[in-house]
């Protein structure tokens, strides 16, 4: 049985650590407001992008139709992107994302697919690398960005540009958590390339007008689709960070709370155990008198 002092060690060892769970969990809360504003705020510019891609598709059609749009015709080559976080101490956010996605890969390659892998975040890299690290193109590490933004997201739509026009890829998929509160972040696949232009997004309303383009529907969208992809990273990349911030600040709370009661429990422990052997000294003490 442990030793008074060695129980005292361990209660001052709970409450260092309880400290420093209470400090990251106030630090993710501050963090988080600022992340999940900026999530919120870019959903709208990328649902009026979705909107307007899937207006001007409308009159696209045949071999004009972009192959960001269109496609290559194939579904034999997939790019997974799989965007999680730099660090740990946020739950399952990290571990859940990485799980869809290898289900994703391994039901791709069971079906006899060619899969390669895109890592956002070194968590992806590290749970990843062991079983499919020779199918990892490459890693970008957002903690080499202070602020998540355009120079974040650019070099990963760049990549995935690449990619493509290599003809390395047929369908691109980016998979990454989407925050919904503070207690809920969902892992999400979504499609890139072939551009999904139905979805959630409802052509623009034109009140029966026509119009004409100038340069024509081709052009726009030759322009408009490599932003798109651009527009969807840097959104999920929003939506990244404001599910690992939430995500860690629900796992701190918690480890603090256990914390808290691992101290309680123990405290009781070192009571009973030292009143246990002030009882026995004091007996001792007793007997020894009497026997004088």
């Amino acid at each position: 049985m442990a030793s008074l002092k060695e129980m005292r060690n361990r209660i001052g060892s709970v409450k260092s650590t309880q400290k420093i769970t209470k400090a990251l969990n106030m630090v993710a809360a501050a963090k988080l407001k600022r992340a999940q504003e900026q999530a919120e705020s870019a959903r709208p510019y990328a649902r009026k992008m979705a909107a307007v891609i899937a207006n001007l598709a409308a009159g696209v059609s045949g071999d004009g139709a972009p192959k960001l749009l269109a496609g290559t015709g194939s579904d034999q080559k997939h790019l997974i992107v799989v965007a999680t976080g730099d660090k740990g101490l946020a739950g399952g956010f990290n571990t859940n994302v990485i799980r869809a996605a290898r289900e994703r890969i391994k039901t791709l390659l069971a079906e006899g697919k060619d899969v390669r892998i895109v890592a956002v975040g070194r968590k992806v890299r590290d749970g990843l690398s062991r079983v499919y690290g020779d199918r990892i193109v490459r890693t970008f590490e957002m903690s080499d960005h202070k602020v998540i933004g355009l120079p974040a997201a650019e070099p990963v739509a760049a990549l995935i540009a690449e990619e493509f026009e290599a003809g390395n890829a047929d369908v691109v998929t980016l998979f990454y958590s989407r925050f919904q509160s503070v207690i809920s972040q969902v892992p999400t696949p979504k499609q890139l390339i072939p551009a999904v232009v139905d979805g959630d997004a409802p052509p623009i309303d034109l009140n029966g007008a026509t119009y004409e383009y100038e340069p024509s529907e081709e052009e726009i969208l030759e322009t408009l689709l490599p932003r798109n992809i651009t527009t969807q990273v840097l959104a999920a990349l929003y939506e990244n960070q404001a599910s690992f911030f939430g995500a860690q600040m629900g796992a701190m709370d918690n480890a603090t709370r256990n914390a808290g009661d691992l101290i309680n429990s123990l405290t009781l422990q070192y009571n009973r155990k030292r009143q246990a052997q002030i009882t026995t000294e004091l007996i001792e003490i007793i007997a020894g008198a009497e026997a004088l």
